[in-house]
């Protein structure tokens, strides 16, 4: 498994992670099992959210550590993240020093641990106030509750907003992107085409490149996925001469094919992490074999040419 820097915190991480967000209803066993096929792959990162799970907050942390009954040493071999910021009732989003300080001491009294490796503000709040977004991030940072914090969803301008006040670096966004749904990079491909939807700046104005210029690692959601929430590329009729590509390469390279989808993302040279949401063990360990797998130049160009994007 290749590891990334996440950020400036001086972690190494795995360039795939396992995000938890679909085992409330399965059992011990099952979410053992689930987290024993990622760490056999390497991959020691978690990822949480406060509103994951059947209950109202905090039920997928909750079950996660109920299952694994960690004990200090095993914890302090993994990496946990959790995101905090939105409410479901509405829904709506809430950055106030109180609800971040709560939903904290919440993911913490959830997961069974003293503290968060890794803190992201779960999509943009309209209504942030940057001195309130301090406080709380200052006060989690001096009690030792969390120890890295960053974003999830943020454009550039929304990072700079949020660095008015906040002193703890940036060290993560977590962004949506697969070969399918790529707008962070398809935009600056065709960037000052004429008449081609590509080449409107839907990314908030060069987002992957920001990250790159500030050090903040882009962590992938939906990797598979073939739009937002409209189901998996891998397989679908509606994209036969990608699955086609991806099949060719698998066979070249000896994988299965989800392994090809994630070394789309993990051949970047940003040096980000595939977020995976999947509960099937087979997955998790096929999607781990993308960590290395090193597409060539003209392959990962074809697979973006396949998927739809246009190459000037």
């Amino acid at each position: 498994m290749r590891t990334v820097p996440l950020g400036t915190s001086g972690l190494e991480v795995p360039n795939v992670v396992l995000g938890l967000m679909r085992i409330p209803d399965m059992d011990d066993d099952a979410v053992r099992a689930l987290v024993t096929t990622a760490r056999d792959a390497g991959i020691d990162f978690f990822d949480h959210a406060d509103i994951y799970g059947n209950e109202p907050f905090h039920g997928c942390e909750r079950r996660f550590a109920e299952a694994m009954q960690l004990t200090s040493s095993q914890r302090a071999e993994i990496t946990l993240q959790t995101k905090a910021g939105i409410v479901k009732d509405g829904p709506y989003f809430d950055f106030s020093y109180e609800h971040l300080i709560a939903s904290v001491e919440g993911s913490l009294e959830a997961l069974q641990t003293d503290y968060i490796d890794v803190l992201l503000l779960h999509r943009p709040d309209a209504l942030v106030e940057p001195d309130e977004v301090a406080r709380a991030f200052d006060e989690l940072e001096s009690s030792g509750k969390v120890r890295h914090f960053g974003v999830s969803n943020h454009t550039p301008r929304q990072i700079d907003l949020l660095k008015t006040s906040v002193r703890q670096p940036i060290v993560a966004n977590q962004l949506q992107l697969s070969i399918t749904h790529a707008p962070i990079i398809a935009q600056g491909v065709a960037a000052n085409m004429v008449d081609l939807d590509q080449s409107v700046t839907l990314d908030g104005g060069g987002m992957l490149d920001y990250c790159r210029v500030n050090d903040i690692t882009v962590q992938t959601w939906s990797p598979f996925q073939s739009a937002f929430f409209t189901g998996v590329f891998l397989g679908s009729p509606d994209y036969p001469e990608l699955n086609a590509v991806i099949d060719r390469l698998a066979a070249q390279y000896d994988v299965p094919a989800i392994a090809i989808a994630t070394a789309w993302i993990t051949r970047h040279p940003a040096g980000m992490q595939v977020v995976l949401g999947t509960t099937n063990t087979e997955r998790v360990a096929g999607a781990a074999l993308g960590s290395e797998v090193p597409l060539t130049r003209p392959q990962w160009y074809e697979l973006f040419r396949a998927a739809g994007h246009r190459v000037p």
